[in-house]
């Protein structure tokens, strides 16, 4: 009977609200995933600008290339924690909109019609243009349309080259404070640095293997962040 009346006359409102509402208990799982991960490539971004910095006061021969691991190391950072905002930020829109798309229900079981809503449209269009959600948050806005709740899809993602404008210029005046923070107290003086020891062979090639390995950490990082985005 309820396969007959759906072939006829679609989902009823109960259906409609248990699948909108399954969509966004999809995507919030989907985002604290990511914010999960985000942080654990924070820990290990300070872990690495860290490490950088011992190397260098270790041994003073290899102090430039130091510095300039920190320096990529603390970018990559500042891409990580603004990413992780944006998914924080869209977390907390998604939950707004589940509570509007109830509300929206509530008012249809108690008025017997539903009214557009210009504000879980504007929600919805932001949320879809987060790549990481963009495929489900679509599903949702079909749903709502069906739903009568929104008049119109929504707008498609935006190209990561647009969710990032900006950053890069912002990355340079950032840099120093982010390396301030995480290496303070932590950079010696010269009075307190321990006397420079010819560094030996076998030290040399640990350095150098240092050197290839921070290269394949960035890129290591750099992998995991753009298939967050994905």
């Amino acid at each position: 009977m309820d396969a007959t009346r759906r072939f006829f006359y679609g989902p009823s409102p109960e259906e409609q609200k248990r699948r909108c509402n399954a969509l966004v208990r999809s995507n919030t799982r989907k985002l604290d995933r990511d914010l999960a991960n985000l942080k654990s490539l924070e820990s290990k971004t300070r872990t690495y600008i860290i490490q950088a910095n011992k190397r260098a006061q270790r041994n003073p021969s290899q102090a430039k290339q130091a510095a300039q691991e920190t320096r990529m190391f603390a970018r990559e950072l500042i891409r990580v924690r603004k990413h992780e905002q944006r998914v924080a930020t869209s977390k907390a829109t998604l939950a707004s909109v589940g509570m509007q798309v109830n509300e929206a229900f509530a008012m249809r079981k108690i008025e017997g019609s539903i009214k557009n809503s210009t504000g879980i449209m504007k929600d919805v269009n932001t949320l879809v243009k987060l790549p990481e959600i963009s495929g489900t948050m679509r599903e949702l806005s079909q749903e709502l349309v069906k739903a009568g709740i929104v008049e119109e899809m929504v707008s498609d993602s935006l190209p990561d080259n647009e969710l990032l404008e900006g950053e890069d210029e912002e990355a340079e005046g950032e840099v120093e404070k982010v390396l301030g923070e995480i290496l303070k107290d932590k950079v010696q003086t010269p009075a307190a640095q321990v006397p420079v020891e010819p560094v030996a062979p076998v030290e040399a090639q640990q350095e150098e293997e240092d050197e290839i390995g921070s290269e394949e950490m960035l890129a290591q990082m750099r992998g995991r962040l753009e298939a967050l985005k994905s």
